[in-house]
């Protein structure tokens, strides 16, 4: 994550109330001088300072998100860059872009835009996922190859389809051999790429978990024991709530056809505030995505906070989630430490009330003021 514009020419701001570093740090006042964060008051010499009142977060993560996916697959770039910008004004300046068709690497010229951290393309079988979206593999023997070619297309992740509508069976199945996806994973991780992995069902996760896959997204099927697996692993879970409360919609479809299937979308939809929150209590590390693209739009970050806060997880823990804890599990260096500041100021504490991160009052990408909503200060 090279920062590439020369950042001295840009004005000093002044973080003024509270800026929050980390779980148990925080400060009174903090200031962004050449680009950078720091906890020491600039001495004169400037031509301006833009001071911003309120409660500065590191900024905001959406671990499951899709630039560049459309309802169709891959779309273009200028609705690639508009998805990138919603995002942005969000508060959302890191993205783990949990697979997408489109080639997005246009976006690491663009200091406007978040950082991305790709998984490449999703890795899915023949109508075994949705159209467009994903690398469809013929012969499942060619998992391994293609996590090699993904992991080494990609910025340190690689994303599976793990299971998928069987219309032979009408239910949820999973798309891989146990042997493969324990070989792919290994391939993988020699590469120094984690793998995610799309499962609703019950039935693909112990597979999952044996391979060594190291975050699960949706999870919406893990039993007790399986979760408790997942903590004795470390493994992470996207819950992506604001994706699962459309399984009421996505079961309607399939009522005629596939009544199994359907009955088993209500069961997660019904259960999927108390399975979180079971996540929770577990203490399984969770993540905040949005799985913005394709079915959902961009800039929903706030909204899926709000949805995990209403499952019982504490505004606290989600907020932490939403920023620099998983900053920290994605590999960013800590905002005091890091080339450039990327922050988000809200006018009130959404540790306290997270209906508040539905309006940033200011957003500081790489350094530099992004988005309106600021106060200059001679």
């Amino acid at each position: 994550m090279d920062d590439r514009t020369d950042q001295t020419a840009r004005p000093t701001l002044h973080l003024h109330g509270t800026v929050v570093l980390g779980d148990d740090h925080e400060v009174g006042d903090a200031w962004v001088v050449d680009g950078r964060l720091t906890l020491e008051r600039p001495h004169g010499g400037r031509d301006e300072t833009v001071r911003l009142d309120g409660v500065a977060l590191p900024g905001l993560v959406d671990v499951h998100c899709h630039v560049g996916l459309g309802p169709h697959g891959a779309v273009g770039r200028d609705e690639a860059e508009a998805q990138a910008v919603a995002d942005r004004d969000s508060g959302v300046l890191l993205v783990r872009d949990a697979g997408s068709p489109a080639d997005t690497r246009w976006v690491d010229e663009r200091d406007d835009l978040p950082r991305l951290l790709r998984a490449g393309h999703h890795l899915a079988r023949p109508k075994r996922y949705l159209r467009g979206y994903g690398r469809e593999l013929d012969d499942v023997v060619d998992l391994p190859a293609a996590v090699a070619q993904e992991a080494d297309r990609g910025d340190g992740w690689v994303k599976l389809v793990a299971d998928w509508i069987d219309r032979e069976v009408g239910d949820l199945t999973p798309l891989w051999p146990a042997d493969l996806l324990a070989e792919a994973v290994a391939v993988a991780h020699g590469r120094g790429a984690r793998v995610t992995a799309h499962t609703f069902s019950t039935e693909a996760v112990d597979d999952l978990l044996a391979a060594g896959v190291d975050c699960l997204e949706h999870g919406t099927g893990l039993t007790d024991d399986q979760v408790a697996e997942v903590v004795r692993r470390g493994v992470a879970v996207t819950p992506t709530l604001l994706q699962v409360a459309r399984f009421e919609e996505i079961a309607a479809q399939g009522d005629a056809r596939f009544p199994v299937y359907a009955a088993r979308m209500r069961r997660m939809h019904s259960r999927r505030y108390e399975h979180v929150a079971a996540l929770h209590e577990a203490g399984v590390r969770l993540l905040v995505g949005t799985d913005a693209g394709g079915t959902l739009g961009h800039g929903l970050v706030a909204q899926e906070c709000a949805e995990m806060v209403r499952a019982g997880v504490p505004a606290r823990d989600v907020v932490a989630a939403a920023s620099w804890r998983t900053r920290t599990y994605l590999g960013v260096p800590e905002v005091l430490a890091a080339p450039s500041a990327d922050l988000v100021v809200y006018p009130a504490d959404p540790r306290t009330d997270v209906g508040v991160l539905a309006a940033p009052a200011a957003v500081v990408l790489r350094g530099a003021l992004v988005a309106p909503g600021t106060r200059a200060a001679g």
